[in-house]
């Protein structure tokens, strides 16, 4: 009889990493966690921390530093490592910077013999996950980008403070790039199945003027008012990407909008996008297509030019 265990790697182990760590075992997520860094010392040093907490917590999570070649049998590999952009750049002026450290972990990690999922957090995410997928050479369904996940748990935030709600009774999806192109189709948000619109309609005393365009823009300008406060963001970014590993590994079913390929949905081929996607133990299982107005739609092809012209520019990696 064999018994299978469930591990996941994280590639990284800074701020993003070791948060995604901290959460998974504090969660139960899995059996085991490894950690690799170039910077071997770093990834031991938060072993050793997050081995400390164990004894507090709900079960015993084996927590290991490790190497690339030790990826083999993970069911997940999570690749956190890259450039964070500098005071006045855009994630996508990192871009080169980050596509060469992506090269540099995807082969030694395939050459272990890995045939799981790479879930990837590191920006620009979009382009870095269509990367992963040609230089992996694993199906479609087994690279996820963390892609809109995290905005549309922002923008999600500002509509239940807007109407005093719990945040999770808000369905709302922010679409396309993971960056100042997103898109929000408003006509599919509700709040507990009634439409926003009318919410607006019915309580204007409540909610006021509401200028769905700036929420739109506090939504891809809440990292960076973050960052600008404590230098990085982390805990938001490594709870989405655990729930996308839970989704996963518990074969959920779940409806995440991740990044991931396009092949005709949504009227784009050939490029990784923020939608909304099924998620179970195969990966990215279907691809829910939501209908938007025509507005809409051409706020999501704008999104998609943007991510196709920059994918573009990092072609020369992909050998």
């Amino acid at each position: 009889m064999r018994i299978n265990k469930s591990k996941v790697a994280i590639i990284g182990s800074g701020l993003v990493g070791s948060s995604t760590a901290f959460s998974l075992i504090t969660q139960g997520v899995c059996d085991e966690v490894l950690m690799v860094d170039i910077n071997a010392e770093k990834a031991s040093g938060e072993v050793r921390d997050l081995r400390n907490s164990i004894r507090f917590l709900g079960r015993n999570v084996r927590v290991k530093a490790g190497t690339y070649a030790d990826c083999g049998d993970a069911d997940i590999v999570v690749i956190t490592a890259g450039a964070p952009p500098k005071a006045g750049q855009t994630r996508l002026d990192t871009l080169d910077i980050s596509a060469k450290i992506a090269k540099s972990i995807v082969q030694p990690v395939m050459q272990s013999g890995f045939d799981g999922i790479f879930v990837v957090v590191s920006n620009p995410v979009d382009m870095l996950a269509h990367l992963v997928y040609k230089l992996s050479g694993l199906p479609k369904n087994q690279v996820i980008g963390s892609g809109t996940s995290v905005d549309s748990a922002r923008l999600q935030n500002f509509l239940a403070d807007l109407v005093d709600v719990d945040p999770r009774s808000v369905y709302a999806y922010a679409l396309g790039e993971h960056g100042d192109s997103l898109m929000v189709p408003w006509s599919t948000v509700t709040v507990a199945g009634k439409s926003f619109t009318d919410i607006i309609a019915d309580n204007a005393e409540l909610v006021g003027d509401v200028d769905l365009d700036e929420i739109v823009y506090k939504t891809t300008q809440e990292g960076w008012e973050i960052y600008n406060r404590k230098g990085t963001t982390y805990y938001g970014i490594a709870s989405a990407c655990v729930g996308i590993i839970k989704a996963v590994l518990y074969d959920e079913n779940s409806i995440v909008p991740v990044s991931t390929l396009l092949e005709g949905e949504y009227n784009e081929v050939g490029i990784f996008a923020g939608v909304p996607a099924v998620l179970n133990r195969s990966g990215v299982f279907d691809i829910l297509e939501i209908h938007m107005t025509a507005e809409e739609e051409a706020k999501f092809r704008h999104s998609a030019t943007v991510i196709r012209e920059y994918t573009e520019k990092i072609r020369k990696y992909e050998n």
